[in-house]
């Protein structure tokens, strides 16, 4: 196993606020053009009242933060079993979490992940597994 900088019980937290800008360049990467996203008056008629942000996007939040620090640059992204729990709506201030659960015998990294809302409430949370290489 090599050395790292990790231990076990470590967390880090970055957030990142998902604006209407971020949602529509991911629709243009992605040709997720779901009127959930972006449709006023489609999205008042579904019980989540207005646009949501896409939850892969929000991810995002977390894979950043695999590649700029843990396990950091060098890393590969091997697994995720992620669940979306509550709606993210553009403009909402989502703080994405890693804890490091474990670092295997093979040298993998196993996170756990946590995305919520200033107010507290969890949109996302999983479990991921990473080699850094």
């Amino acid at each position: 196993m090599k050395n790292t900088l990790f231990k076990v019980g470590d967390v880090i937290t970055e957030s990142k606020i998902f604006t209407l800008q971020d949602v529509q360049l991911f629709a243009e990467l992605t040709g997720d053009f779901n009127p959930i996203h972006f449709d006023e008056n489609y999205a008042r008629k579904t019980i989540f009242k207005r646009p949501l942000v896409h939850g892969p996007l929000v991810i995002t939040l977390l894979t950043t933060l695999f590649a700029k620090k843990m396990p950091g640059p060098g890393s590969v992204y091997l697994g995720h079993e992620v669940k979306y729990l509550n709606p993210v709506y553009h403009n909402d201030k989502i703080i994405g979490k890693l804890k490091l659960i474990e670092i295997t015998e093979k040298g993998h990294y196993i996170i756990e992940t946590t995305c919520e809302k200033e107010n507290g409430d969890i949109v996302i949370n999983g479990l991921a597994r990473l080699k850094k290489f």
